[in-house]
C-alpha cells in the first residue's frame, strides 16, 4: 500500500489534470467538459489506489572473479561482453592506477556462483586480445593495516 503522502500528491495531481481538462474541453466543447473532466479525475484516483506492483527479487549467491592478464586497451564493456558469454555478469571492475588512472593489467567481474565455474572453466588460459588471461576466483579482501600500528 502507498504512504498517504504519496496517495495524497496522487490524487491531488488528478484533480489538476481533470481542471486543466475541463478548461481545455470547455472551450471547444462546453457540453462534455464536465463528464471529460470526471473521468480524468476517476482515471486519476483508481490508477493512485493501485497497489504497486514490486519486482520480482533474483535471489542468487555471487563469486567474484579475478582476472589478470587483461590487455590494457580493454575497457570494461570489452570484458563484460567477453564473460556475457558463459553466463550473467553482475559488475565488472577494472583497477586504475590511483596517480596515472592507466589501466593496471587485472581486474575482478562478479557474476552468479553456477555461471562463474562456468566461466573459470572456459576462459583461464583464453587468448583475449593477444594475452593469455587467468581467470580463478577472487580471494577475500584482507582487512587493511592503516600502517599505525605499534610494533
Amino acid at each position: 500500500m502507498k504512504s498517504s503522502n504519496t496517495l495524497g500528491l496522487s490524487v491531488l495531481l488528478s484533480l489538476a489534470l481533470a481542471g486543466v481538462g475541463f478548461v481545455i474541453t470547455y472551450f471547444l466543447q462546453p457540453d462534455s467538459a464536465f463528464t471529460f473532466a470526471l473521468g480524468i479525475a476517476i482515471g486519476g484516483i483508481a490508477i493512485a489506489l493501485l497497489p504497486k506492483r514490486s519486482p520480482v527479487a533474483e535471489t542468487f549467491t555471487t563469486k567474484t572473479l579475478y582476472v589478470g592478464n587483461l590487455p590494457y586497451r580493454a575497457n570494461e564493456a570489452a570484458v563484460r561482453q567477453l564473460f556475457s558469454e558463459h553466463g550473467r555478469v553482475v559488475s565488472v571492475r577494472l583497477m586504475k592506477d590511483k596517480q596515472t588512472g592507466k589501466r593496471r593489467g587485472f581486474g575482478f567481474v562478479e557474476m552468479p556462483e553456477a555461471d562463474a565455474h562456468q566461466a573459470i572453466a572456459q576462459l583461464n588460459e583464453k587468448e583475449f586480445q593477444q594475452r593469455t588471461l587467468k581467470v580463478r576466483e577472487a580471494n577475500e579482501r584482507a582487512a587493511r593495516d592503516d600502517g599505525n600500528a605499534e610494533e
